[in-house]
């Protein structure tokens, strides 16, 4: 086992994901309360005070709303892209002020090693000023987490070729967002190229990345108003079966909670 990986909250109205190995302890976004952080480590047993850092994909309040009182209640490290860190000075009466010793600039397609882990982040399509997905290497494994795309293009398949484990968004059924409630300016914006990845795509993606040593794919990010995780799963589920592909114990499908932490993960 080289990584412990579960999500905290992962949905419309927050994301936070913990992973970690033996000598390391990482989030990635923090965009639910500090106090759902503390008490979604403290269910999988891990102290706060543990974590090495944090990283961020993009400024959206649902990515980012706790990393503030968290960078300083334990002197965290944040890590940004530069122009993610210009959009977050400019939320400090949102998300509060990071004291600038806490605040870390990647650099997109380049790897970084923190402890144990080795850390790659790449460009992805969604509507914020400079958002990224992360790649996490350690010996022979490799998680991704993949969330906030507006399509697939060949970089992130790319990125995603050869994981053992994928956290990969499934925000939306089509269906139900083009007849709910959301004004159609939003409807158009998740939609967009820029927006949201839907279930039926990331069931084709998924099964196109689908290698015998891929353990395990999580559905995340999902809308409260126009998805249920039965929904999402059921389309991921059926395409895998269309292609004869077979869930078993070395290979899972599961759905991240929208609020509340998942299943620990060892990969």
């Amino acid at each position: 086992m080289e990584f412990r990986f579960s999500t905290i909250a992962s949905g419309s109205s927050g994301n936070c994901i913990y992973l970690g190995s033996e000598k390391t302890h990482l989030l990635i976004d923090a965009g639910i309360s500090g106090k759902k952080v503390e008490r979604g480590l403290q269910t999988i047993g891990i102290d706060p005070h543990e974590l090495d850092g944090i990283f961020i994909t993009h400024e959206h309040l649902d990515h980012i709303k706790g990393v503030g009182v968290l960078a300083r209640r334990y002197g965290l490290p944040i890590y940004a892209t530069r122009l993610t860190w210009n959009e977050m000075d400019r939320m400090n009466s949102v998300v509060g002020e990071i004291p600038k010793e806490c605040k870390y600039v990647i650099e997109k397609n380049k790897e970084m090693v923190l402890n144990d882990i080795i850390i790659q982040s790449y460009g992805i399509p969604h509507d914020a000023v400079d958002p990224v997905a992360y790649n996490f290497y350690k010996n022979r494994k490799k998680v991704s987490i993949a969330t906030d795309l507006g399509h697939i293009n060949d970089t992130i398949e790319k990125n995603l070729d050869d994981s053992n484990l994928i956290l990969l968004e499934a925000n939306h059924d089509i269906d139900m967002l083009e007849v709910g409630s959301y004004p159609y300016f939003l409807k158009q914006r998740i939609l967009s190229d820029r927006g949201h990845l839907c279930n039926e795509v990331a069931a084709q993606i998924i099964t196109k990345l689908y290698h015998s040593k891929l353990e395990a794919v999580i559905l995340g990010h999902l809308s409260r108003e126009n998805n249920f995780p039965a929904l999402a799963y059921q389309t991921v589920y059926n395409e895998l079966m269309a292609s004869n592909i077979e869930l078993s114990s070395s290979f899972q499908l599961k759905v991240a909670e929208r609020e509340g932490v998942t299943d620990v993960y060892h990969v």
